[in-house]
């Protein structure tokens, strides 16, 4: 068992080890549990036996989930059962889950405690820590929300077992991210045999590239300073994910993501660091990508969060752990967009 400790104004632990669905308590009550539609009913069981929730509510699942509609039923649901402010709402499930669930517990009557227990990879080593939460819109992922810290978060291993393998790998991501941005040692680590569901490296891994987050987020909950460096290869995710309409999960789309970026980075004058991203490609396997141009993917871009009003900015790399914002020319942005083409046609042929 493995505990990071997150600090700022609102101090909270993550706690990384196999078994703790079975061991879930809040101080407050009533709570409620919301989980996804998809969740194995084993999961929802353990929780809801160590819990003894007042209130479950079952959500759609992955993306499907974070959307105004949902979100305002949900809320629903907590009035017409009663909670009172000195309740809790419980995250259980995927990323998109508790991005909901936390969403939720900082809008009902104007905020509530709230608890996570991400069982993806994607959702532990990435949504669950760090306090933001929202959903979608049209035009773009999380464009509403707002910083909501949880109170505890706890990463049950055993949930990643009944994960399919597409879907581990897709986690993975977000680890290898922070090896890329904070922590080298992670890189070799992630794509190891050993770092699998039951594998030798999974926790301590885990609970390492949590810790890269959780040092970030507590120096800088709001995004006004080095927590935007945790959004390498997401400009062109999200992209990716708005233009293809979620066809291409989150991880999938920070995998290519970063790659793009890598290469961004290296135009610039940065290190080389694209042998890294392609072994990373290679190891995911993400699914293809529809035929896409720069013009398509240019509108959403435009929308990042990181944008000001002089215009787009792009987290990259001078080299391994030495994150930075810069903008970069149109005409880098095109060119490099056609190499990362070029270089995706390489790694997965027809």
């Amino acid at each position: 068992m493995r505990r990071v400790e997150v600090g700022g104004a609102a101090p909270y632990a993550v706690e990384v080890g196999p078994g703790l669905l079975t061991r879930l308590a809040v101080p407050e009550t009533p709570s409620a549990l919301i989980h996804p539609a998809d969740l194995p009913a084993a999961w929802v069981e353990q929780a809801q036996a160590s819990l003894q929730p007042h209130l479950t509510v079952t959500v759609p699942a992955r993306d499907e989930c974070k959307t105004l509609e949902v979100f305002a039923d949900v809320l629903s649901q907590l009035a017409q059962a009663g909670l009172p402010r000195s309740g809790a709402v419980v995250g259980l499930g995927g990323g998109a889950a508790t991005d909901l669930a936390g969403f939720v517990a900082a809008s009902y009557l104007r905020g509530v405690a709230f608890y996570t227990a991400p069982t993806t990879l994607l959702g532990m080593v990435d949504a669950a820590v760090g306090g933001k939460t929202g959903v979608n819109l049209p035009e773009g992922k999380n464009l509403v929300g707002a910083f909501w810290p949880p109170r505890a978060v706890w990463c049950d291993t055993a949930t990643l077992t009944t994960l399919p393998d597409a879907v581990f790998r897709e986690g993975a991501a977000e680890a290898f991210k922070h090896g890329l941005m904070a922590d080298p040692s992670l890189l070799d680590r992630v794509v190891s045999p050993d770092f699998r569901p039951g594998g030798a490296l999974l926790e301590d891994t885990l609970a390492d590239a949590i810790a890269v987050k959780a040092g970030v987020v507590t120096r800088d909950l709001t995004e006004q300073g080095e927590r935007a460096f945790l959004n390498f290869g997401h400009t062109l995710a999200h992209a990716l994910e708005a233009v293809t309409h979620q066809a291409i999960p989150h991880g999938e789309a920070v995998a290519y993501g970063m790659h793009y970026a890598a290469r961004l980075s290296h135009a610039l004058g940065g290190a080389d660091l694209t042998a890294h991203t392609r072994a990373f490609l290679r190891w995911q396997r993400p699914r293809r990508l529809p035929p896409l141009t720069f013009d398509a993917l240019a509108p959403f871009i435009a929308r990042d969060k990181k944008a000001d009003s002089a215009g787009v900015r792009f987290v990259l790399l001078r080299d391994l752990a030495q994150p930075y914002l810069a903008r970069v020319p149109d005409d880098v942005l095109r060119r490099e967009f056609d190499g990362w083409q070029a270089d995706l046609a390489e790694l997965f042929p027809l």
